[in-house]
């Protein structure tokens, strides 16, 4: 892995450490309930991002690429595979 490559790992590391962080204060914050799934739900949704983008970044990309907005039925397959290699990306980090 070249230096670049391992700078910006270290860097989304660094993120959802942080998402990390903030969520579980958020949660340390608001009672558990209606409130908190409202209050919580965008660093939840962040923190899986992130998470998903560190385990299988190409695959991430990809996704957020071609999955961003609507297009021609040949951007839709290309999205629907990409969304196919990254279920399989994260099948594979999966526990037995």
């Amino acid at each position: 892995m070249s230096n670049e490559t391992e700078d910006a790992m270290s860097r989304e590391e660094d993120k959802c450490e942080g998402l990390h962080r903030s969520l579980l204060e958020c949660h340390r914050r608001v009672p558990s309930g209606p409130a908190r799934n409202s209050a919580c739900r965008h660093l939840n949704h962040a923190f899986a991002v992130c998470l998903v983008s560190l385990a299988c970044p190409q695959e991430s990309e990809a996704v957020r690429t071609l999955c961003s907005s609507a297009g021609t039925a040949l951007k839709r397959r290309q999205c629907q595979q990409a969304q196919l290699s990254l279920s399989f990306c994260l099948d594979s980090h999966s526990n037995p």
